[in-house]
């Protein structure tokens, strides 16, 4: 299957959240989708990332994963998204930081300094170091990590555009058929 690289689908706020949010609806075993198993896909993320990724002035152009690096990618891909969401979700993230320090190492050891690898490294470390933790949320609807940098630490979702006019959709939906119901 083949995707375009959107900018919606860099709306997590860094490249390591925009890496770990690769998979669509992690959560539901039936209609998953790893957009990183396309054919190209991962080779041309890091183009896209450079374009729409928040950290694009960080990075730069990106190369793409290199053939054999590609298995310890993924791993580090799975150990960014179960460490920020359970910190998001409060439970046993000191247990999962090792495990994705642990994957940060192996990943940079191969890496080369220009590629997807160690920027997205890169991009993990300085989440860990957030100072304000708290901004880090779930997407209520597609359930993306992603960063809240509204004023107010209100934002509920990954992107107002999409996943915002969804929910607002489904609710005005909901309400109608409830009025009309006899």
């Amino acid at each position: 299957m083949s995707f375009s690289w959107t900018p919606h689908r860099f709306s997590g706020g860094a490249l390591a959240l925009d890496v770990a949010n690769s998979v669509i609806l992690r959560h539901d075993d039936e209609r998953r989708i790893d957009r990183f198993e396309g054919s190209g896909q991962m080779e041309s993320f890091p183009k896209a990332a450079a374009n729409f990724c928040a950290e694009r002035a960080l990075f730069g152009d990106i190369l793409p994963v290199r053939q054999e690096n590609k298995a310890d990618f993924i791993g580090l891909r799975e150990a960014i998204d179960r460490y920020f969401r359970a910190r998001v979700l409060g439970g046993g993230a000191d247990a999962l930081l090792a495990d994705l320090l642990a994957a940060l190492a192996q990943v940079l050891r191969r890496a080369s300094s220009d590629g997807l690898e160690a920027a997205t490294v890169h991009s993990t470390l300085r989440l860990i170091a957030m100072p304000d933790p708290e901004r880090m949320k779930i997407c209520r609807n597609c359930g993306w990590l992603f960063i809240d940098r509204s004023k107010n630490k209100s934002r509920a979702w990954c992107d107002m555009a999409v996943c915002g006019n969804r929910a607002k959709a489904s609710r005005h939906y909901r309400r109608k058929k409830e009025e009309t119901a006899p």
